[in-house]
């Protein structure tokens, strides 16, 4: 028998490869909480990010902050056209929106959901709820487990595939010493865990020069970490940019907290970013730009407007940040005015107070270490008859449907390599 524990994406993906490769052998699934797919539910705001159109396994993981050199070999195996197929085989069509994300064309997560959840019956998979596991115990002699599950119930089985995630919050991810269940689970059978913490985040930002901008969007902002050392690697990222009634969102803020993901958590999320809403001037040119609009447009209010392209909203507000009043000319600038202006548009200094989740979603940076497994298989490298996939390794992507495909990926060849004796 095949035991796969934890009922997300991973999970349900091992189980039906499992089981459609040895229709013989049972393959049961554990949850233990009341509904499976929790996460597939809620992610894309209800619509389920299915994974990204980037079929190419080199450019795929470019977009992968840990896992990047390991998932190349998977992606060659299964990628996103695998992905997009596997789900049209099963009556669920795609679509490709214009920034690369995939979709359902019904727009609903839980036609992804039905669908696995339909897929996992007609394979025969056995899925079981409510079922949380106390313990797993090695074999004494030769390969095999015993699941043991709160209760009293045990389990034997001679696969057993680890699928139960990263974190199931934020809340108490910095600095908490507590684990999920699979961590433990995972240092039981001899493994070790990379300290998690979160990726794809938003930032807190209390500062007075967002206020009354919540809903404006910059289609390419720079975002750089603004106390960088000498000797620290650049964090930076470019992108849209969204102001929120609590700080800053958007791509190119999630992009940086995955990148940066364990360097802000040793900052406690306090630290102070650096903002170029207009990352295709230098300063030089965005200077000269200035003084050419002050000579065409002398007669108009510098709040109304400028040779930037930015929302009027904000465009106000970081004239009044360069301390201009409302009132002032495009005549009446000063070069020290013009100087202040050009420093606001192109290095905005913003002090970060903390973090917030990215709507209902949330990513997990650290894991088991990925030297643990053969990633040809999945396999355990510490556990014989041991399986390890999903976001319980140490790998995590940006925003975009990235992370859901490493799942489908690293999911589907733990079902193969489980069957790997059948077959």
């Amino acid at each position: 028998m095949i035991i796969v524990i934890g009922g997300g994406p991973a999970g349900f993906f091992g189980a039906i490869a499992a089981r459609e490769a040895d229709p013989d052998r049972p393959v049961v699934l554990l949850e233990k909480s009341s509904a499976v797919l929790a996460k597939v539910k809620v992610s894309g705001g209800g619509r389920c990010n299915v994974t990204h159109a980037c079929f190419t396994p080199r450019d795929l993981v470019a977009y992968y902050p840990r896992g990047q050199k390991e998932l190349i070999g998977p992606f060659n195996k299964w990628g996103p056209a695998e992905t997009v197929a596997w789900f049209a085989e099963r009556g669920v069509e795609l679509k490709t929106e214009p920034d690369g994300r995939m979709f359902p064309v019904t727009d609903s997560s839980e036609t992804i959901v039905d669908c696995l959840i339909k897929a996992a019956r007609a394979a025969g998979v056995e899925v079981r709820t409510n079922c949380p596991v106390e313990a797993v115990i090695p074999a004494v002699s030769g390969t095999g487990f015993t699941v043991q599950l709160v209760g009293g119930e045990g389990l034997t089985c001679e696969k057993l595939l680890l699928a139960t995630g990263g974190k199931t919050s934020m809340k108490n991810a910095p600095g908490s010493t507590s684990t999920a269940d699979g961590y433990s689970l995972a240092i039981d059978l001899d493994h070790t865990i990379v300290e998690p913490v979160p990726s794809l985040f938003t930032f807190r930002i209390d500062d007075p020069l967002l206020t009354g901008l919540a809903g404006v969007s910059v289609p390419e902002a720079q975002i750089r970490l603004a106390d960088e050392g000498p000797g620290d690697k650049v964090l930076r990222q470019i992108g849209p940019v969204l102001v929120t009634h609590h700080g800053l969102s958007g791509p190119a803020v999630l992009r940086f907290s995955a990148w940066g993901a364990r360097r802000l958590h040793d900052l406690s999320y306090r630290f102070e970013i650096a903002v170029d809403w207009c990352p295709g001037h230098s300063s030089g040119n965005l200077d000269g730009d200035l003084q050419e609009w002050s000579r065409a447009n002398g007669k108009q209010q510098i709040s109304t407007g400028g040779p930037v392209k930015l929302p009027r909203r904000l465009w106000a507000a970081l004239v009044a940040h360069a301390g201009i009043t409302e009132e002032t000319k495009w005549a009446d600038l000063d070069r020290k005015a013009r100087i202040r202006l050009v420093s606001a548009l192109v290095d905005t200094r913003l002090a970060v107070t903390g973090k917030d989740t990215f709507k209902e979603e949330f990513v997990t940076c650290g894991g088991v270490p990925l030297r643990e497994v053969d990633f040809r298989t999945m396999t355990s490298r510490a556990q014989p008859g041991l399986y390890l996939a999903g976001e319980l390794l140490d790998i995590d992507g940006v925003t975009g449907g990235f992370n859901f495909q490493s799942c489908w990926t690293t999911g589907y060849l733990a079902g193969l390599g489980m069957a790997a004796d059948k077959l």
